[in-house]
Order: structure tokens, then C-alpha cells, then sequence
């Protein structure tokens, strides 16, 4: 059973995409059989097919040291920069499969894919570099973000005395890097910050204090007000973006990066309400507009973008805002996806990728999605 200490009031909402083998009570026992009875009407047959299949997938990629292999790269504008032309042991990737597996109740050397999250966790660590930075082959820190994440979940499963201490040196390098905006750039100490980067470090920091690794209320603090500093107002000009979203855009989106003539766009946005949600806060007007803005941009940024990584990291958070939201929302948007999903899934069970790092991301990142109502996942409710 996950341990779960103590929190300071505004940390006792958290929202990690991962796994835990019980499931977290919500705020009443109302609110539990509503919600459960919602999920369990999501849940069929073919829902618990596809993961079968992803999974077999993942661990028939997986190799015998652990990772999975592919290319390694940035954004750039619409397209994906990789650093070399072939597939390297990608951290993050990894990481998000490993996740994965743990979403369905598997655990380090227990359960059908047990030996596949042994071997993965040992290569996580041995990842770990003298900084603190969990990276291979130049990956960035989203990766590291996603190997902490992964970690304070096995953690707080297993306790052992490794992977606390890689964890804990994980987490001081995200929180000694926060900048002064109070957000995160692609590297430890950068000047700058982008929404992208900032979402995933703040979930690996609330993953991290779920199981008990310092973390300062401070950070997470000053996070939330940068999150809130990229909100765009509503009377902002919109200006199309090369298709994925505006500069300014409607009123209700956030922004890469609190600056002029920045994107603001439907993964963007996700991650806005998914950070904040993340620290504890609800019931602005900010997470109000954001969802309603996540309505209207859903068939068509799903529609333009499918194939694409900015439809898996877009999605990867948009599941998580609307979970948290809850129903009709909830419902009407994971009904969405998930049949978006599945008639995707290819024949041998993977996800496509084919601009992005590879087809391993695309069916880490799927499976994780479709798993969310199985209610495996430490979401905690206001």
C-alpha cells in the first residue's frame, strides 16, 4: 500500500499519472460511488483489450537492459528535431512505458510485467548523473521530469533505499533550477520558461511529497503564479500559428511562455489547468475558462494533429484536467479519446508516431490514457 504522509493544505490535491494498487477516497462517500460509477461505465471489453495489446507491444520493444530505444530531440516550430538519425536508450520514453505498466497494477519483479519493470527501473537509475540529472544521450528536462516521476511512484510501492536516494537528488535538481519566473526551461538553470516544461516538473515535485521527499511549499507556490501569469485574457487579438493554435488566441488558453507573440494552444492549456490542479487550486475563473476553451479547440486540435507528439503530450494532460474536472465533462471527453484510440491502435497493438520520438511514446502515452478510469491512479480530489 502507498504511504502517504502528511501535507500542508495547499499540496493535498495531487495529480500524478501513475499507478498505485489502492484506490485514494475522494472528498465524500457520495462523491466515491459517483465517481466510480461513472468510470466503471467507461470501462468495457475493448478498452481492456487495447491495453493488453499496447503492453504486450511495450514489453516486446523493451530492451534486455531495460529502455526503449528512440530518437532523441526537440521541438522545432511544428516538426521534431532529433539529435542523431538513429534510435537511442531514451529516458522519458521509458519512463512514460514503465508508467504504464504500473497503471495496470504490475510492480517491480511482480505481476505479468514485473521483470520488464525490474529491468527498467535499474536502467532509470543508472541514468542518474553526478548532478542530480536523470538524462542519456542529451535528452532534456522533460525526460528528467518523467524519470522522477516514475521513481517517487516505485518508491512509494517499494521503499527501497536506491531509488530514494536517486529520487531525492532528482528533486533537488528541480527545485534548485526553478528560475526566477517560477517555472522550468529545457535545461537545469535556465533564464527562461515554458508551460511544457513547468507542467511536467511540478507533477514530478507533487509525486515526489506524496511519498514523502522534501519538497518546498515555495516552489510549488511560486509555480502556480507563473502558471497563472501565461493565462490569456479574453480580450486578447488572436493570430493564427502555422495551424497549431495562436499567438494570443482566445481568451481562456495559457501561453508557451509569458511573452508577446507566444503560442497558446489546446496542450498548452491542459497543462495550465493540470499544474494547477496539481498545486491545489480549483476554483478560479482561470480553470474555469481554460476547460471551456479545452471544449471548443478538442475535435479540431485531435483532428489536425493525430500522429503527431503534440497530440500525445496534448492528450496526456487533457485526460488528466478532465478527470479532475469530473462529469459531464469527464465523461464526454474520455468517451472522445478513448474511441479515437482505439480505432487507431494498429493491428500489433501500438500506437503510431511518426513525428516524435517513435511508436514506444505513442503507446506509452495511449495506454497510460485509456487506463485512467481503472481508478489504479493516486488522483486526489479537493
Amino acid at each position: 500500500m502507498m504511504r502517504m504522509p502528511k501535507m500542508p493544505a495547499v499540496l493535498t490535491a495531487a495529480l500524478t499519472l501513475t499507478a498505485s494498487l489502492t484506490l485514494v477516497a475522494f472528498g465524500s462517500t457520495q462523491e466515491t460511488l459517483r465517481r466510480g460509477s461513472s468510470n466503471e461505465q467507461l470501462i468495457d471489453t475493448q478498452l481492456r483489450e487495447a491495453v493488453a495489446r499496447g503492453h504486450a507491444w511495450l514489453a516486446a520493444h523493451q530492451h534486455k537492459d531495460g529502455y526503449w530505444a528512440e530518437l532523441v530531440g526537440y521541438k522545432l516550430n511544428t516538426d521534431y528535431n532529433a539529435l542523431e538519425d538513429r534510435p537511442r536508450p531514451h529516458v522519458g520514453v521509458t519512463a512514460l512505458a514503465l508508467m504504464s505498466f504500473l497503471a495496470g497494477g504490475h510492480l517491480p519483479d511482480r505481476g505479468k510485467y514485473g521483470k520488464e519493470l525490474s529491468r527498467g527501473l535499474d536502467f532509470v537509475l543508472s541514468a542518474s548523473q553526478d548532478d542530480g540529472q536523470i538524462q542519456l544521450f542529451g535528452t532534456r528536462m522533460y525526460s528528467h521530469a518523467f524519470a522522477t516521476l516514475f521513481l517517487a511512484e516505485v518508491y512509494g510501492m517499494v521503499e527501497r533505499d536506491d531509488v530514494k536516494r536517486v529520487l531525492q537528488r532528482s528533486v533537488d535538481l528541480i527545485v534548485d533550477s526553478q528560475n526566477a519566473e517560477g517555472g522550468w526551461r529545457y535545461r537545469p538553470f535556465a533564464r527562461e520558461s515554458d508551460m511544457s516544461i513547468t507542467v511536467c516538473q511540478v507533477l514530478a515535485l507533487r509525486s515526489a511529497r506524496n511519498v514523502g521527499i522534501h519538497v518546498p511549499l515555495t516552489t510549488i507556490k511560486n509555480a502556480q503564479n507563473y502558471v497563472y501569469r501565461s493565462a490569456v485574457r479574453g480580450n486578447d487579438r488572436s493570430r493564427r500559428f502555422r495551424g497549431h493554435g495562436h499567438y494570443g488566441d482566445q481568451g481562456g488558453s495559457f501561453k508557451y511562455q509569458n511573452r508577446d507573440h507566444t503560442r497558446a494552444t489546446f496542450p498548452l492549456t491542459a497543462a495550465g489547468v493540470t499544474t494547477l490542479y496539481a498545486a491545489g487550486e480549483y476554483d478560479s475563473p482561470v480553470i474555469s475558462n481554460a476547460l471551456d476553451y479545452l471544449d471548443r479547440q478538442v475535435d479540431g486540435f485531435s483532428r489536425d494533429w493525430y500522429e503527431h507528439y503534440f497530440f500525445y503530450y496534448g492528450h496526456y494532460y487533457a485526460v488528466q484536467a478532465y478527470y479532475i474536472t469530473g462529469d459531464p465533462r469527464w465523461q464526454r471527453y474520455f468517451r472522445k479519446i478513448k474511441r479515437m484510440l482505439l480505432d487507431r491502435q494498429q493491428n500489433d497493438g501500438r500506437w503510431r508516431c511518426r513525428t516524435g520520438p517513435g511508436d514506444a511514446f505513442g503507446t506509452a502515452v495511449s495506454t497510460l490514457i485509456l487506463q485512467i478510469p481503472l481508478q489504479y491512479l493516486p488522483i486526489f480530489q479537493r
